[in-house]
Protein backbone atom coordinates (compact mmCIF):
# COMPACT_ATOMS: atom_id res chain seq x y z
CA UNK A 1 0.00 0.00 0.00
CA UNK A 2 1.44 3.33 -0.79
CA UNK A 3 1.84 6.05 1.99
CA UNK A 4 0.18 9.43 2.10
CA UNK A 5 2.61 10.93 0.57
CA UNK A 6 2.89 8.91 -2.54
CA UNK A 7 -0.96 9.22 -2.81
CA UNK A 8 -0.61 12.93 -2.36
CA UNK A 9 1.79 13.09 -5.36
CA UNK A 10 0.29 10.78 -7.55
CA UNK A 11 -2.98 13.47 -7.03
CA UNK A 12 -1.17 16.45 -8.44
CA UNK A 13 0.97 14.79 -10.96
CA UNK A 14 -1.94 15.61 -13.44
CA UNK A 15 -1.54 19.35 -12.51
CA UNK A 16 0.27 21.28 -15.05
CA UNK A 17 4.33 21.86 -14.16
CA UNK A 18 4.85 25.68 -14.46
CA UNK A 19 9.01 26.12 -14.56
CA UNK A 20 10.57 29.44 -13.25
CA UNK A 21 13.45 29.79 -15.18
CA UNK A 22 16.04 32.16 -13.53
CA UNK A 23 19.93 33.21 -14.71
CA UNK A 24 21.97 33.54 -11.65
CA UNK A 25 25.38 35.49 -11.92
CA UNK A 26 26.94 36.90 -8.59
CA UNK A 27 23.83 37.12 -6.44
CA UNK A 28 24.54 35.57 -3.37
CA UNK A 29 23.40 38.57 -1.40
CA UNK A 30 19.74 38.00 -3.10
CA UNK A 31 19.22 34.49 -2.82
CA UNK A 32 17.61 34.57 0.99
CA UNK A 33 15.20 37.81 -0.79
CA UNK A 34 14.01 35.37 -3.92
CA UNK A 35 13.82 32.17 -2.90
CA UNK A 36 11.58 33.93 0.34
CA UNK A 37 9.39 35.78 -1.83
CA UNK A 38 9.24 33.99 -4.87
CA UNK A 39 8.24 30.32 -3.34
CA UNK A 40 5.16 31.55 -1.18
CA UNK A 41 3.73 32.92 -4.16
CA UNK A 42 4.38 29.96 -6.34
CA UNK A 43 2.68 27.75 -3.47
CA UNK A 44 -0.84 30.54 -3.82
CA UNK A 45 -1.08 29.16 -7.67
CA UNK A 46 -4.10 26.91 -7.37
CA UNK A 47 -4.21 24.11 -9.35
CA UNK A 48 -0.17 24.32 -10.67
CA UNK A 49 2.83 21.99 -9.42
CA UNK A 50 6.08 24.45 -9.99
CA UNK A 51 9.28 23.61 -10.06
CA UNK A 52 12.32 26.58 -10.11
CA UNK A 53 15.07 25.94 -12.77
CA UNK A 54 18.28 28.42 -11.65
CA UNK A 55 21.19 28.31 -14.20
CA UNK A 56 24.54 29.49 -12.49
CA UNK A 57 26.34 31.67 -15.21
CA UNK A 58 29.97 31.35 -13.73
CA UNK A 59 29.04 33.39 -10.36
CA UNK A 60 32.38 33.92 -8.98
CA UNK A 61 31.30 34.61 -5.46
CA UNK A 62 29.52 32.26 -3.45
CA UNK A 63 26.08 31.85 -5.11
CA UNK A 64 26.26 28.36 -6.33
CA UNK A 65 26.99 27.09 -2.73
CA UNK A 66 23.83 28.70 -1.81
CA UNK A 67 21.78 27.12 -4.62
CA UNK A 68 23.03 24.00 -4.03
CA UNK A 69 21.81 23.95 -0.32
CA UNK A 70 18.01 25.29 -1.99
CA UNK A 71 18.17 22.31 -4.09
CA UNK A 72 19.41 20.10 -1.80
CA UNK A 73 16.21 21.39 1.15
CA UNK A 74 13.75 21.44 -1.52
CA UNK A 75 13.19 18.64 -4.56
CA UNK A 76 11.23 21.88 -6.27
CA UNK A 77 14.43 23.90 -7.07
CA UNK A 78 16.94 22.47 -9.60
CA UNK A 79 20.37 23.82 -10.91
CA UNK A 80 22.04 24.19 -13.66
CA UNK A 81 25.82 25.15 -13.50
CA UNK A 82 27.16 26.38 -16.57
CA UNK A 83 31.56 25.98 -17.14
CA UNK A 84 31.77 30.00 -16.80
CA UNK A 85 29.93 33.07 -17.74
CA UNK A 86 28.39 32.90 -21.13
CA UNK A 87 26.16 36.18 -20.68
CA UNK A 88 22.41 36.21 -19.83
CA UNK A 89 21.63 35.55 -22.88
CA UNK A 90 23.14 32.27 -23.19
CA UNK A 91 21.93 31.58 -19.30
CA UNK A 92 18.25 32.77 -20.37
CA UNK A 93 18.67 30.08 -23.32
CA UNK A 94 20.01 27.45 -20.80
CA UNK A 95 17.35 27.55 -18.68
CA UNK A 96 14.38 27.10 -21.52
CA UNK A 97 16.50 24.59 -22.73
CA UNK A 98 16.64 22.09 -19.39
CA UNK A 99 13.05 23.38 -17.85
CA UNK A 100 10.35 20.86 -17.89
CA UNK A 101 7.63 22.52 -17.43
CA UNK A 102 4.76 22.64 -19.78
CA UNK A 103 4.68 26.45 -18.73
CA UNK A 104 7.39 28.36 -18.74
CA UNK A 105 8.82 32.04 -17.06
CA UNK A 106 11.86 33.34 -17.46
CA UNK A 107 12.28 35.51 -14.36
CA UNK A 108 15.08 37.65 -13.25
CA UNK A 109 16.89 36.86 -9.71
CA UNK A 110 16.78 40.56 -8.15
CA UNK A 111 13.11 40.58 -7.54
CA UNK A 112 12.52 43.78 -9.91
CA UNK A 113 9.52 41.99 -11.07
CA UNK A 114 7.07 41.20 -8.42
CA UNK A 115 6.56 37.51 -7.98
CA UNK A 116 3.10 38.12 -7.07
CA UNK A 117 2.58 38.77 -10.99
CA UNK A 118 2.96 35.15 -12.04
CA UNK A 119 -0.39 34.39 -10.49
CA UNK A 120 -1.90 37.07 -13.04
CA UNK A 121 -0.02 35.52 -16.09
CA UNK A 122 -1.36 31.92 -15.39
CA UNK A 123 -4.68 33.60 -14.57
CA UNK A 124 -4.22 35.00 -18.37
CA UNK A 125 -3.13 31.80 -19.86
CA UNK A 126 -6.13 29.81 -18.63
CA UNK A 127 -7.98 31.90 -20.89
CA UNK A 128 -6.47 30.39 -23.58
CA UNK A 129 -3.33 32.18 -24.86
CA UNK A 130 0.27 30.62 -25.39
CA UNK A 131 2.17 33.98 -24.52
CA UNK A 132 1.42 36.14 -21.82
CA UNK A 133 3.75 39.66 -21.55
CA UNK A 134 4.40 41.12 -18.60
CA UNK A 135 4.27 44.83 -19.67
CA UNK A 136 6.42 47.41 -16.86
CA UNK A 137 3.39 49.95 -17.19
CA UNK A 138 5.27 52.12 -14.54
CA UNK A 139 9.37 52.33 -14.12
CA UNK A 140 9.67 54.80 -11.83
CA UNK A 141 11.80 52.17 -9.83
CA UNK A 142 14.71 52.96 -12.52
CA UNK A 143 16.63 55.60 -12.75
CA UNK A 144 15.91 58.36 -15.03
CA UNK A 145 18.69 57.61 -17.68
CA UNK A 146 17.53 53.41 -17.71
CA UNK A 147 14.07 54.68 -18.60
CA UNK A 148 15.18 57.20 -21.65
CA UNK A 149 17.80 54.88 -22.77
CA UNK A 150 14.94 51.95 -22.64
CA UNK A 151 12.79 54.46 -24.39
CA UNK A 152 15.16 55.24 -27.47
CA UNK A 153 15.84 51.60 -27.89
CA UNK A 154 12.44 50.20 -28.61
CA UNK A 155 11.61 53.56 -30.95
CA UNK A 156 14.62 52.66 -32.78
CA UNK A 157 14.70 49.00 -33.03
CA UNK A 158 10.98 48.93 -33.76
CA UNK A 159 11.76 51.47 -36.53
CA UNK A 160 14.43 49.56 -38.18
CA UNK A 161 13.69 45.95 -37.60
CA UNK A 162 11.03 44.43 -39.61
CA UNK A 163 9.57 42.45 -36.56
CA UNK A 164 8.57 44.97 -33.82
CA UNK A 165 9.20 43.71 -30.19
CA UNK A 166 6.90 44.94 -27.75
CA UNK A 167 7.72 48.37 -25.98
CA UNK A 168 8.53 48.15 -21.86
CA UNK A 169 8.50 44.13 -22.53
CA UNK A 170 11.59 42.40 -20.94
CA UNK A 171 12.21 38.56 -20.62
CA UNK A 172 9.30 38.04 -17.70
CA UNK A 173 6.11 36.42 -19.58
CA UNK A 174 4.60 32.89 -19.52
CA UNK A 175 4.92 30.85 -22.69
CA UNK A 176 3.81 27.28 -23.15
CA UNK A 177 5.90 24.15 -23.94
CA UNK A 178 4.66 24.65 -27.70
CA UNK A 179 6.66 27.70 -27.56
CA UNK A 180 9.60 26.51 -26.21
CA UNK A 181 10.22 24.14 -28.27
CA UNK A 182 10.03 26.38 -31.33
CA UNK A 183 12.33 28.33 -28.71
CA UNK A 184 14.74 25.46 -29.24
CA UNK A 185 14.32 24.50 -33.02
CA UNK A 186 15.96 28.31 -33.55
CA UNK A 187 19.19 27.58 -34.65
CA UNK A 188 21.39 30.79 -34.29
CA UNK A 189 23.90 30.79 -31.37
CA UNK A 190 24.14 34.96 -31.19
CA UNK A 191 20.59 34.98 -29.33
CA UNK A 192 18.44 37.79 -29.03
CA UNK A 193 16.13 36.70 -26.72
CA UNK A 194 13.14 39.22 -27.23
CA UNK A 195 13.42 39.53 -30.66
CA UNK A 196 13.24 35.72 -30.31
CA UNK A 197 10.26 35.17 -28.49
CA UNK A 198 8.41 37.69 -30.86
CA UNK A 199 9.34 35.78 -34.27
CA UNK A 200 8.04 32.48 -32.64
CA UNK A 201 4.48 34.69 -32.57
CA UNK A 202 1.80 32.31 -30.71
CA UNK A 203 -1.80 33.72 -29.56
CA UNK A 204 -0.64 36.33 -27.10
CA UNK A 205 -2.12 38.76 -24.28
CA UNK A 206 -0.33 41.23 -21.91
CA UNK A 207 -0.45 41.79 -18.07
CA UNK A 208 0.55 45.15 -17.24
CA UNK A 209 2.81 45.89 -13.42
CA UNK A 210 5.06 48.19 -11.54
CA UNK A 211 8.38 47.33 -11.60
CA UNK A 212 9.95 47.37 -8.04
CA UNK A 213 13.33 48.55 -6.88
CA UNK A 214 16.10 45.76 -6.30
CA UNK A 215 15.88 44.17 -3.01
CA UNK A 216 19.68 43.59 -2.52
CA UNK A 217 22.77 43.89 -4.72
CA UNK A 218 23.38 45.96 -7.60
CA UNK A 219 22.75 45.95 -11.59
CA UNK A 220 25.22 43.11 -13.44
CA UNK A 221 24.96 45.55 -16.50
CA UNK A 222 26.98 48.70 -17.11
CA UNK A 223 26.75 51.24 -19.99
CA UNK A 224 28.73 49.77 -22.52
CA UNK A 225 26.97 46.04 -21.87
CA UNK A 226 23.90 47.72 -22.61
CA UNK A 227 24.99 49.62 -25.53
CA UNK A 228 26.29 46.20 -27.17
CA UNK A 229 23.04 44.44 -26.48
CA UNK A 230 20.84 47.25 -27.94
CA UNK A 231 23.85 46.84 -30.93
CA UNK A 232 22.73 42.95 -30.70
CA UNK A 233 19.34 43.67 -31.00
CA UNK A 234 19.67 45.68 -33.84
CA UNK A 235 21.78 43.84 -35.97
CA UNK A 236 19.75 40.54 -35.35
CA UNK A 237 16.78 41.48 -36.51
CA UNK A 238 17.48 44.36 -39.02
CA UNK A 239 19.63 44.88 -42.76
CA UNK A 240 18.38 48.43 -42.79
CA UNK A 241 22.06 50.06 -41.18
CA UNK A 242 23.43 47.89 -44.19
CA UNK A 243 21.23 49.66 -46.65
CA UNK A 244 21.52 53.39 -44.95
CA UNK A 245 25.27 53.03 -46.47
CA UNK A 246 24.16 52.12 -49.87
CA UNK A 247 21.71 54.86 -49.64
CA UNK A 248 24.30 57.45 -48.27
CA UNK A 249 26.80 55.88 -50.84
CA UNK A 250 24.42 57.36 -53.89
CA UNK A 251 23.61 60.51 -52.33
CA UNK A 252 27.63 61.64 -51.62
CA UNK A 253 28.03 60.03 -55.70
CA UNK A 254 25.23 62.50 -56.89
CA UNK A 255 26.89 65.30 -54.83
CA UNK A 256 30.43 64.16 -56.17
CA UNK A 257 28.67 64.58 -59.71
CA UNK A 258 26.54 67.74 -59.74
CA UNK A 259 29.99 69.50 -57.62
CA UNK A 260 32.27 68.29 -61.14
CA UNK A 261 29.89 69.34 -63.07
CA UNK A 262 29.53 72.96 -61.58
CA UNK A 263 33.20 73.16 -61.06
CA UNK A 264 33.42 72.01 -65.40
CA UNK A 265 30.77 75.12 -66.12
CA UNK A 266 32.69 77.66 -64.10
CA UNK A 267 36.22 77.07 -65.39
CA UNK A 268 34.95 77.61 -68.52
CA UNK A 269 33.27 80.48 -67.80
CA UNK A 270 35.74 82.06 -65.37
CA UNK A 271 38.69 80.51 -65.72
CA UNK A 272 40.51 78.41 -62.85
CA UNK A 273 40.80 79.23 -59.76
CA UNK A 274 43.17 77.93 -56.66
CA UNK A 275 41.37 75.20 -54.48
CA UNK A 276 41.53 76.23 -50.54
CA UNK A 277 43.39 73.67 -48.67
CA UNK A 278 41.60 74.04 -45.92
CA UNK A 279 38.34 72.41 -47.43
CA UNK A 280 39.86 69.85 -49.38
CA UNK A 281 41.43 68.67 -46.37
CA UNK A 282 38.05 68.84 -44.89
CA UNK A 283 36.46 66.77 -47.59
CA UNK A 284 38.96 64.03 -47.31
CA UNK A 285 38.59 63.53 -43.61
CA UNK A 286 34.54 63.72 -43.92
CA UNK A 287 34.49 61.16 -46.68
CA UNK A 288 37.43 59.29 -45.35
CA UNK A 289 35.43 59.10 -41.45
CA UNK A 290 32.10 58.00 -43.88
CA UNK A 291 33.92 55.00 -45.35
CA UNK A 292 35.28 54.12 -42.00
CA UNK A 293 31.71 53.90 -40.52
CA UNK A 294 29.94 52.36 -43.25
CA UNK A 295 32.89 49.48 -42.99
CA UNK A 296 32.87 49.22 -39.07
CA UNK A 297 28.82 48.57 -39.68
CA UNK A 298 30.10 45.94 -42.61
CA UNK A 299 32.04 44.74 -39.69
CA UNK A 300 29.09 43.81 -37.27
CA UNK A 301 27.37 42.17 -39.54
CA UNK A 302 30.28 40.06 -41.11
CA UNK A 303 31.25 39.48 -37.09
CA UNK A 304 27.67 37.87 -36.35
CA UNK A 305 28.02 35.43 -39.70
CA UNK A 306 32.00 34.68 -38.40
CA UNK A 307 30.15 33.56 -35.26
CA UNK A 308 27.47 31.82 -36.78
CA UNK A 309 29.47 29.47 -39.00
CA UNK A 310 31.40 28.17 -36.44
CA UNK A 311 28.75 26.44 -35.18
CA UNK A 312 29.74 26.50 -31.25
CA UNK A 313 27.18 25.73 -29.03
CA UNK A 314 25.18 28.57 -27.25
CA UNK A 315 26.36 27.22 -23.22
CA UNK A 316 28.42 24.53 -21.86
CA UNK A 317 27.10 22.79 -18.29
CA UNK A 318 29.18 21.51 -15.76
CA UNK A 319 27.20 19.84 -14.02
CA UNK A 320 23.45 19.75 -12.41
CA UNK A 321 21.74 19.38 -9.07
CA UNK A 322 18.73 18.64 -7.23
CA UNK A 323 17.77 17.15 -4.52
CA UNK A 324 18.21 13.46 -4.14
CA UNK A 325 14.65 12.59 -3.39
CA UNK A 326 13.18 13.78 -6.41
CA UNK A 327 14.52 10.48 -7.73
CA UNK A 328 13.17 8.30 -4.80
Amino acid sequence: MPGGAELARRDTDHLPLLSLVVPFYNEQDMLPHFFGGVIPELERIQNIRFEILCVNDGSRDRTLDGLVAYAHADARVRVVDLTRNFGKEAALTAAIFEARGDLIVPFDADLQDPPDVIGKLVEKWREGYDVVLAKRADRDADSLLKRWTALFFYRIHNDMADLPIPENVGDFRLFTRNVANALKALPESCRFMKGLFAWVGFKTATVDYKRAPRAAGKSKFSGWKLWNFALEGITSFSTLPLRVWTYLGVSVAIFALTRAFWLVIRTILYGVDVPGYASLATAILLLGGIQLIGIGVLGEYVGRIYLESKGRPVYLVRKRYESPTVHA
